[in-house]
């Protein structure tokens, strides 16, 4: 074969040698672990003892003198973690949730850690999300709280998210888990006890005139945020109007009342996980636990509103 025969050879297979080894560049990077994969662990080395000591002596006066916070129960807490399911109010300041998680770190410090669950639209913000990753937030998903539970450490989840948080105030007192049972699969795969909590008060700290879901629909709230609700709220210091995010309204000064109450032992047999029948029981077994703690704590208010 000529030189020049050769050289048009060597120039035609060089297109299809680049296009094989960037195949295979390709190739190899989707096999390495995503940048997005490793950071939704973030939390699970919190709370960070710097911020949470640093800032106690603002969430102790709120929670002694502002809300007037009064907490039991934690004695009642089993000696290996559990998954602490709650119920939160107050639509995007959940002031009970804020509380809890505060109380429990001041009952235990570092020696029994809680994670908390926020959504992904606030752990993934600039600045914000950089705040609760240090607080130990997690990003809710299955992954993160196994790896939570894995390593010893306690964590809460409130699963009636918006539908429980925006309920009208009507419904203050009335334990809403949203139907949501994937908890319960969980706590079953993972074997862990249940401890419910039960809380009053934090619904008083704005009034929650209508969830507003007709509202919702027609803004399309459901696709662009995950919401079907758009509250329509009485708040300090905007008044009437609808509470989207947590910088519309200033909590009001209402007495908080929460209580840990007795574990709830699931099934060790991770097939129990797969029956409907079964889910079902304990997650009415969790929720009317939480309910009647609601009703207890409930009777305990010497006003209406704030007391």
């Amino acid at each position: 074969m000529s030189q020049p025969a050769k050289k048009q050879k060597a120039s035609q297979a060089s297109p299809k040698a680049a296009k094989a080894k960037q195949a295979a560049i390709k190739t190899v990077k989707a096999a390495e672990p995503a940048n997005e994969a490793k950071s939704d662990f973030r939390g699970l080395n919190g709370p960070d003892p710097e911020l949470m000591n640093g800032q106690a002596p603002l969430w102790n006066r709120l929670m002694d003198h502002y809300f007037r916070l009064e907490i039991d129960g934690f004695d009642r807490l089993p000696k290996d973690p559990s998954l602490v399911i709650g119920i939160h109010s107050g639509v995007s300041l959940t002031m009970d949730a804020w509380t809890f998680v505060m109380a429990w770190w001041r009952h235990f410090g570092e020696k029994r850690k809680l994670h908390g669950t926020a959504h992904d639209l606030l752990m993934n913000a600039p600045v914000v999300g950089n705040y609760f990753e240090r607080l130990g937030a997690l990003s809710p998903s299955r992954e993160n709280i196994c790896k939570a539970l894995d390593q010893g450490d306690d964590v809460i989840l409130w699963p009636g998210g918006e539908v429980d948080s925006c309920r009208s105030w009507k419904k203050r007192d009335k334990a809403i888990l949203g139907g949501r049972k994937g908890f319960i699969r969980l706590a079953i795969k993972q074997g862990v006890p249940i401890t419910p909590v039960a809380t009053v008060g934090g619904h008083d700290t704005l009034f929650v005139l209508s969830e507003g879901r007709g509202l919702a629909k027609m803004l399309g709230l459901k696709e662009k945020l995950r919401t079907e609700v758009a509250p329509i709220t009485l708040s300090y210091p905007f008044g009437l109007g609808v509470t989207l995010t947590p910088f519309q309204h200033i909590p009001l000064p209402a007495k908080i009342r929460t209580e840990v109450l007795d574990p709830i032992y699931v099934s060790n047999d991770p097939e129990m996980a797969n029956d409907e029948e079964y889910v079902q029981a304990i997650y009415d077994q969790v929720e009317g636990a939480i309910q009647a703690g609601m009703d207890r704590l409930a009777k305990k208010r010497r006003f209406p509103i704030f007391g």
